[in-house]
């Protein structure tokens, strides 16, 4: 698992990166609909074999955004789902972004929650974090680069984005979800996927990465595998100078 160093000039935007958002999403067919919601919990929760399995290999993403934390960091959770982020973390003043309320709402950690936000956009110019964490949130964001350039305003001087994501787009990635929980998926409900994966992951990994590029200037990665096709994941470290 390799770190690399990419250095590139601060708000070089991409103009063909930035041009495809925001997207929009295709409606899903009604089948999918009926078990939208119970699926996404189960999944997001960890409940059936396939998604236990899913969220131990995800912890990767959560310990390399966790490298980061510390007891005085002011820190924002885009995404931050059933809170299963928290048990990783030392800081102690930590807001989150979660338009879902029903990951969240009877968790037992909802106490260490300063704010909550539905929108990153309702939080106040005048906020400053020292660190600002999505773990497996940024591949289901339709607009992306509004996204990451108000998280570059909010934060401090030399803070920190940190970004844990599927590589999406990628055959490694692909393969491993059709072979684990795309199989559990068609058993339980008869149904394709790759269709719901395609509806929830409207951004690839190298889309996201050309969009961080976009704002930071100096970004370093990591690989849960070898090389970007052959990887499971990625994480990306952006500093605002």
């Amino acid at each position: 698992m390799r770190k690399i160093i990419i250095t590139t000039k601060k708000r070089n935007a991409s103009k063909t990166t930035i041009s495809q958002f925001p997207k929009q999403r295709n409606e899903l067919p009604d089948a999918y609909k009926k078990i939208y919601n119970k699926h996404y919990e189960e999944n997001r929760k960890g409940k059936t074999r396939g998604s236990s399995l899913s969220s131990k290999l995800e912890n990767w993403l959560h310990k390399k955004v966790a490298n980061t934390t510390a007891e005085n960091a002011v820190t924002l959770e885009i995404g931050a789902g059933t809170l299963n982020q928290l048990k990783y973390e030392k800081s102690r003043i930590y807001d989150i972004v979660e338009p879902f309320e029903l990951l969240y709402k009877n968790s037992p950690d909802l106490h260490k929650i300063r704010h909550i936000y539905s929108d990153i956009n309702e939080i106040s110019s005048e906020m400053r974090y020292d660190r600002i964490i999505a773990i497996a949130s940024f591949e289901h964001i339709l607009n992306l680069p509004e996204v990451v350039e108000k998280a570059y305003d909010l934060l401090k001087t030399g803070g920190k984005l940190c970004v844990s994501i599927p590589n999406e787009g990628r055959f490694l990635w692909r393969l491993a979800y059709t072979l684990t929980t795309g199989l559990e998926f068609r058993r339980r409900f008869g149904l394709d996927y790759g269709v719901l994966m395609r509806y929830e992951h409207c951004n690839t990994a190298d889309e996201i990465e050309s969009v961080l590029i976009s704002y930071f200037g100096n970004i370093k990665y990591s690989l849960f595998g070898i090389g970007k096709t052959l990887s499971l994941y990625r994480y990306y470290e952006c500093t605002k100078g």
